[in-house]
């Protein structure tokens, strides 16, 4: 027994010692000692993980070659590295790793969130671009965003003598608006129909289920073993969402008006919703604008567009009500500009600049993707003066470069003002809806809904906590950053609200 015992620690030891060695003479970026055999550096992660690696990063430097078991891991927290990686590097990154939930919620890699770059992930960027994020496909549904503002305002009117849970609240508003775009249709409200309350457990689902770490994504000899726990909840998650999508997929088309030959006139046009605009490509060309298309491109978007939202709107609210100063002054703004004989409206955002860095200073503080999604290197590369090997994943910690005393001024303090005059977009310190050709193409839409929501709220009521405790400000665990308590709070209605609503 001494004798395997020794031969074993032997063993590892000349492991460990050959993995240093040829790291060092491979000019691979820093790494940490021990990589443990099999498991690599796993032992490492604890959640939040963004927290975990910017405190390895602070002492093991900005660029990290790590092992999560067989991966090999680039971890990047600056961003000069950053924008290597997404500029003169951008195409060699543009790949997304291969995970379980690729491969089952991604229609086996073929979602726009999951394709490997190349011809059909090009396209369906192109769609997404032209026909749902586009300038003129957002303008045309203005006016959905607009009603379920207001639809909100008449709510919190109603409820203003009770506390009021905007968890709730920013989560519905924000699933109502994205699926009227999408559907026509709103799910969430005092009288849900079964449809809506199975759309509703598929949304929390998915959050659940599709946001869970896979340690077999690291591991793939666990797969010998009978691990399939998660891969057989994923494949149950899948089904549901495709059997709902599918039939409001079949709702829409048999509905009348939805040909595009009794569409032609302008009114009709504006009143398209994205089902029907997707509908409208398949009569154009069905071999590629498949039922299972529309599917993956509807899915993609109500996922990549709510949670991240609402999330938003919780964290930006739960400062403002730490800091009735800089409440009072966004109010005073959105008077001085609006003035109190009508709600704000959307074309009034580019002239709230305040309101606007209250936006961003939420987001540096509190990014949506706090670990910009995982990139993949298709080929060798260099960043950083060091050689990273392909098939690479590449983590941007972007919550740690949001963070940085070296790059921000007191970094943990909310002070909406760093971004006045700068704006904050194109700077690689500053990246919350990522940078390249994999960055989210909502942004547009997303800084819309969000500052119009904000800004109706402000407009029309007066905040304030529920006690004289600050707000709990911790973060709870997800891909998206939620909050740990979900905020609630108490309003007023200005003496206006009843006029204007």
């Amino acid at each position: 027994m001494d004798y395997l015992f020794v031969t074993i620690a032997l063993l590892v030891a000349s492991y460990l010692v050959t993995t240093h060695f040829r790291h060092k003479f491979s000019n691979f970026p820093p790494t940490i000692f021990p990589n443990i055999p099999i498991i690599g550096h796993l032992y490492l992660l604890k959640k939040p993980l963004y927290r975990t690696f910017a405190i390895l990063s602070a002492k093991h430097g900005p660029i990290l070659f790590i092992r999560f078991g067989s991966r090999n891991v680039l971890l990047v927290s600056s961003p000069s590295l950053s924008e290597e990686c997404f500029t003169k590097n951008d195409i060699i990154f543009a790949n997304r790793p291969s995970l379980l939930a690729g491969k089952i919620l991604g229609s086996n890699y073929t979602s726009i969130g999951w394709a490997p770059y190349g011809d059909h992930w090009r396209n369906l960027r192109r769609i997404s671009t032209i026909e749902i994020f586009s300038s003129h496909r957002i303008q045309e549904l203005h006016d959905i965003r607009a009603d379920e503002g207001r639809l909100l305002l008449r709510k919190l009117m109603l409820g203003s003598s009770l506390p009021v849970n905007l968890n709730t609240v920013f989560n519905e508003m924000t699933m109502n608006v994205m699926t009227r775009m999408i559907s026509g249709k709103r799910y969430f409200g005092e009288d849900m129909e079964e449809e809506g309350k199975r759309f509703r457990e598929i949304v929390k689902e998915t959050f659940l289920v599709g946001g869970a770490s896979n340690i077999g994504d690291h591991l793939p000899f666990l797969s010998w073993f009978g691990v399939k726990g998660l891969e057989n909840k994923l494949i149950a998650l899948h089904k549901k969402r495709n059997d709902l999508f599918q039939g409001l997929i079949d709702q829409i088309r048999m509905h009348e008006g939805v040909e595009v030959e009794n569409n032609s006139d302008d009114d009709n046009k504006k009143r398209n919703t994205i089902i029907e605009v997707l509908l409208q490509l398949q009569e154009t060309d069905p071999e590629y604008y498949t039922d299972e298309l529309i599917r993956s491109l509807i899915l993609n978007l109500l996922t990549a567009g709510t949670d991240t939202s609402s999330a938003t709107m919780e964290w930006a609210f739960s400062l403002l009500l730490n800091h009735p100063d800089i409440l009072n002054k966004a109010q005073k703004e959105i008077d001085s500009h609006v003035g109190r004989t009508r709600l704000i409206d959307e074309s009034d955002l580019s002239s709230l600049p305040y309101l606007c860095c209250i936006l961003n200073e939420t987001l540096r503080m509190y990014p949506a993707g706090p670990l910009l999604g995982p990139h993949e290197s298709s080929d060798d590369c260099v960043i950083g003066g060091y050689h990273i090997p392909r098939g690479t994943m590449l983590l941007v910690n972007q919550w740690a470069i949001h963070h940085d005393p070296n790059l921000w001024s007191d970094p943990e303090r909310f002070h909406p003002e760093r971004f006045e005059g700068i704006g904050g977009r194109g700077e690689f310190r500053f990246m919350p809806f990522g940078f390249g050709r994999r960055s989210c193409p909502g942004e547009g839409l997303a800084m819309r809904m969000v500052g119009l929501t904000l800004g109706l709220l402000l407009q029309s009521f007066d905040w304030e906590r529920i006690s004289e405790d600050m707000v709990d400000m911790t973060e709870g665990h997800g891909l998206t950053m939620p909050k740990f308590q979900p905020l609630v709070a108490k309003c007023r209605p200005r003496l206006m609200t009843q006029n204007l609503i």
